[in-house]
């Protein structure tokens, strides 16, 4: 199944205004802030999903993986390798997600990774039955991967997967209000890597708001004509900071 941009986009706000209506208790009175989306209550609660955490590979180069049936993957764990099964509807995060030490450095990372996760979960209820059990078989015709394995076995479907989860966790609704609350509207002006001081606290602010990565939001914004790209000799020197 191949989508489109704006096929995603469709279906992403599907599924947050269906979630919103089964995870907020709404009222008629308009908000006054934009929602971030709790992935966590989304993957679980609103997606059935079992979320977990162990270490994924010895050089942390694997941070999360879904299976659609029951299998298991071969890993390598202080020195040994070790066999660790992954069931249907399951999502592992890597472990470094939950150390105390790293839970706020890595809260972006680890609410990207977690929706992308959700979204092949999403992307494979809508294959036709043909589709789904093509899936299935991916991981049924044996019972053990590698972490190389598992790591190219749906190359054709990442960009959507990545796709779909930044809309899931950056839906353009809520952009479109938290642009109006921290930049008043503003188009940011991304001067390859260096912002004036108001743009990159409007930037930051929404960061922090939404508990993502900049380069999460800059993609997100430019997406949706929130942010423009110039060469650093269009604005003076003295105007710009690095983000």
């Amino acid at each position: 199944m191949y989508l489109s941009h704006a096929q995603i986009e469709e279906i992403a706000k599907v599924l947050i205004d269906d979630f919103d209506k089964f995870f907020y208790d709404d009222n008629d009175e308009p908000r006054k802030m934009p929602r971030p989306t709790p992935i966590d209550q989304f993957a679980e609660d609103y997606l059935g999903l079992e979320v977990s955490f162990r270490r994924l590979s010895s050089d942390g180069s694997l941070c999360g993986i879904t299976a659609y049936s029951d299998t298991e993957y071969i890993a390598e764990e202080s020195g040994e390798t070790i066999t660790i099964p992954l069931k249907q509807n399951q999502v592992l995060l890597d472990s470094s997600f939950s150390d105390p030490s790293q839970v706020r450095k890595l809260c972006g990372k680890r609410r990207f990774t977690l929706a992308h996760e959700c979204a092949h979960q999403v992307l494979f209820q809508m294959e036709s039955d043909e589709g789904k059990l093509a899936c299935r078989k991916q991981y049924s015709e044996r019972r053990a991967y590698s972490l190389r394995d598992l790591k190219t076995r749906e190359d054709w479907n990442e960009w959507q997967a990545n796709a779909l989860g930044a809309a899931i966790l950056l839906p353009q609704s809520e952009l479109d209000f938290a642009v109006w609350r921290f930049a008043q509207d503003r188009i940011i002006t991304n001067y390859e890597g260096y912002y004036t001081r108001e743009d990159k606290l409007s930037l930051n602010l929404m960061c922090d708001y939404f508990k993502v990565s900049k380069s999460a939001m800059v993609i997100r914004l430019r997406k949706f004509g929130y942010l423009v790209d110039c060469p650093y000799s269009e604005f003076p020197e003295q105007l710009l900071v690095r983000v």
